[in-house]
């Protein structure tokens, strides 16, 4: 059996898929064979942006390379989840066979918050985020600028990251922290 089986035997490879996979590939930077589902936006910089193979992106997801320096890449055999976004500015890297619930937020940049400027007006901070092979992301969570997740590692249903988090340990909580480890 397929290693990949219960991730794609349900998938349905119907022209509108075929097309947008077509689109996809011409317009990043790497693409192989990704399942890409209804109304997925890569922005800005889509070059910036390497996929990987039997990848499933799900619908309403945002890819967005902000800057011409900032690189996204997603590894084999990962699903991004419903309504996930991903915002680099400096970069952006996640392994393969990781699981990205619904409602996923991945951004590695915040603004300066002092008070004699308008934050708008305040440059971000950015770091680089890498996520490991092999990880779970829960429904909701999301990962802050300069965060390393390591293999295997699993992060809980709305949990904010924004530190690095060890192999195969579980985070969970805000902020996150160490609530168990895989066995």
């Amino acid at each position: 059996m397929d290693h990949n089986a219960q991730l794609t035997k349900h998938l349905k490879w119907t022209l509108a898929v075929k097309w947008r996979l077509y689109n996809f590939k011409r317009k990043t930077g790497s693409c192989g064979k990704v399942y890409f589902e209804n109304n997925i936006r890569i922005l800005r910089y889509p070059k910036n942006v390497s996929l990987g193979n039997h990848l499933v992106i799900k619908e309403g997801v945002r890819v967005c390379s902000c800057n011409e320096k900032a690189k996204i890449s997603i590894g084999d055999n990962t699903t991004v989840g419903y309504h996930s976004f991903l915002f680099a500015s400096a970069g952006i890297s996640i392994g393969r066979d990781c699981l990205i619930a619904p409602f996923v937020y991945i951004v590695d940049s915040d603004h300066g918050v002092l008070r004699e400027k308008p934050i708008n007006q305040q440059p971000n901070a950015a770091e680089e985020i890498s996520i490991g092979n092999d990880v779970w992301l829960g429904t909701g969570a999301k990962i802050l600028k300069g965060v390393t997740i390591g293999d295997g590692a699993i992060i809980a249903a709305g949990a904010l990251v924004k530190s690095n988090v060890e192999p195969y340990a579980i985070y969970g909580g805000i902020p996150a922290k160490k609530i168990g480890e895989r066995n």
